[in-house]
Order: C-alpha cells, then structure tokens, then sequence
C-alpha cells in the first residue's frame, strides 16, 4: 500500500473512532431544557414521552467498544501499513499480482495434500503393516526372509502384485512388459543386473541412465555408420561397408557396451546382441539414441515403500523373470 492509502486509511479509521466517542459525548448531555423526568409534552397512541437518559450501563459499553477497538489497532493491522504490535497477517501481504497468489495458494494446498496423504499413509501402516511385516521378516520378527523364499509364497506374490500395480504398472504396463524408454520385467534383459538382491537395490535407489549423445562427435555420418554396425551385432541385415566403417569408430561406445557390444550392467549398459531395443529397435530410433543419447530416470522407492514392502515387491519382480520357481 503506497503511503498515500495508507494515511488516508489511518485518518478515516482514526476520525470514525473520534466522531464515534463525540456522538456519545453529545448524546449524554440534556439539551431539552426540562429536567430529567418530565413529560417532554409529546403524546403518542396514548404514550407519554418523558426526558429519560440512556442508562449508564448502556453509555459505558459503547466507550467500552471504543477503548477495545483502539487497543486492537495498536496490536493488529487496521491503520494503512502499520501491522500492529503483533505482527499478525490475515493473509500473504507480500503478494503483488493476482499470479502470485494463485502460486501461494497451490502450494498451501499442495502441502495440505501431502500431510492429508502422510496420515493416511500412517493410518493404511496401522491396519495393513503387521500384514507387511509378517510376510517380509522371518518368524523372529528381525531379519528379513530372503527374496527366493518370499517368490515362492503365493500369498505374498499376490501382495507384491498389487504392490507393483500402485507404484510401477504406470510405466511398467499392468503385465510388466514396459513400453518404449521402461524396461519389459517379464524377460532376461536386465540392465543392471536381474539378481534378487540387484532387483531390491534398483527398487530402493533409483537407477540414472546416461547415454551420451555422440552427434556432434561423430557427425551424421558417424551415426548412421555406428546405428549399422550396433543393429549387425544382432543378426540384423545392414549395408555391410557402413556396418565396418560403423565398427571402426564403435571403439568410443566400447567402453561402456564392452567390444563385443555385449554390455555392462555396472553402466547399466545394455546388450546390443540380443536384439531388444529399449527404446526401440527401427533404424531411425537406434539412430536417434545415438545421435541425441538418452537419460532414463528410474525412481528411488525407499522413503515411499519402506524396506519391508520392497522387499516382497523385489520377489514379485524378480519372479516375473523366473516363472519356473516353485
């Protein structure tokens, strides 16, 4: 508020409270030249007027709202800028655009949502948790069962099911075969490894995928010739001359796929002999990995999930892989 609004404010709140407390000055005193009691001489319907005050009782509460509303000012926001002794704010005072405050106010219910969720999150433990607990840890309550054991209880594979339809069916698809840049569960092509407990440390870390784009490195022509030498490592039919030169400048890519192209799960490299294709196997797309590289975002679930339902979700993924387990 400029400084303007602000004193015109503070005059018209301050010059209502001072008309208010002469009124009542003005209003208390006999004016009518007859003494209190008598018949004024005025006569309505039968009724006498006669020159009776305003009992004191009544004058004293309306100083008394006079005194409680100038000791509010001086402790609460009322007279232009000046926000009282308190400091008190009935709203965001700082916001200068109707932006803003609709910035503000998401946030706010953004942050209502999140503990509306985080109680009923603790409610869900409170009913569903004991459940958790007894299908994760072994009898004596303290170690976890393993990841192999847990696959084998039907029970708990049924758990593990709807934990993966919550949290992973969205990218994963509702029958684990992901779908182009999120990895089919169901197959053996793992990229960081598909050992029980690699499984359960993906699920409780997150993993960061980190193709590099090798355009302005190679050049177009460069990528053509690597896209043809990496779809030959699978048996694919390719023009053999773009397929050598593409071998010739593979030795950069090398270092993570490995010579042989075959990868490396410390990179989360994939194999490039198998024919799967994360983000898929045409020319043009192999050629776009190449050329732009990719980045895939797997998300940590620990502080989401908690130990205890990872690790029955890990059994379910992992017997995704290996229907065979009995």
């Amino acid at each position: 508020m400029s400084t303007f609004w602000s004193i015109f404010v503070t005059v018209i709140v301050l010059g209502t409270i001072a008309g208010c407390a002469a009124l009542i000055i003005w209003t208390t005193k006999d004016k009518m030249g007859v003494a209190e009691g008598d018949d004024m001489g005025h006569d309505y319907d039968g009724i006498r007027e006669l020159n009776n005050p305003l009992p004191r009782w009544w004058s004293y509460m309306f100083w008394a709202t006079l005194v409680f509303s100038l000791g509010y000012l001086i402790l609460y926001p009322g007279l232009g800028n000046f926000t009282g002794l308190l400091g008190w704010k009935s709203s965001y005072q700082d916001v200068h655009s109707v932006e803003e405050s609709r910035e503000l106010m998401a946030k706010a219910q953004e942050a209502q949502h999140i503990n509306q969720y985080a109680m009923e999150l603790e409610a869900a433990d409170k009913v569903f948790g004991e459940a958790f607990r007894k299908l994760a840890y072994q009898e004596d309550g303290k170690s976890l069962r393993p990841i192999t054991q847990i696959a084998r209880n039907e029970e708990a594979l049924k758990v593990g099911q709807r934990l993966f339809s919550q949290n992973c069916a969205a990218c994963h698809g509702s029958d684990a075969r992901g779908q182009a840049g999120f990895p089919n569960l169901t197959d053996d092509a793992w990229l960081y490894g598909g050992e029980p407990e690699t499984i359960k440390a993906t699920l409780l870390h997150g993993r960061k995928g980190n193709m590099p784009a090798w355009l302005d490195t190679m050049g177009e022509e460069g990528v053509q010739e690597v896209a043809a030498y990496a779809l030959s490592l699978s048996g694919r039919k390719v023009d053999p001359q773009m397929a050598a030169k593409g071998k010739t400048r593979f030795v950069v890519c090398a270092a993570c796929h490995g010579t042989d192209g075959k990868g490396n799960p410390a990179f989360g490299a994939p194999d490039l002999t198998d024919n799967i294709w994360l983000y898929g196997g045409s020319r043009r797309a192999v050629e776009q990995t190449i050329r732009g590289g990719r980045q895939g975002v797997m998300p940590a679930w620990e502080a989401h999930l908690g130990e205890e339902k990872i690790q029955i979700l890990s059994a379910y993924v992992w017997r995704l892989s290996n229907p065979e387990v009995e």
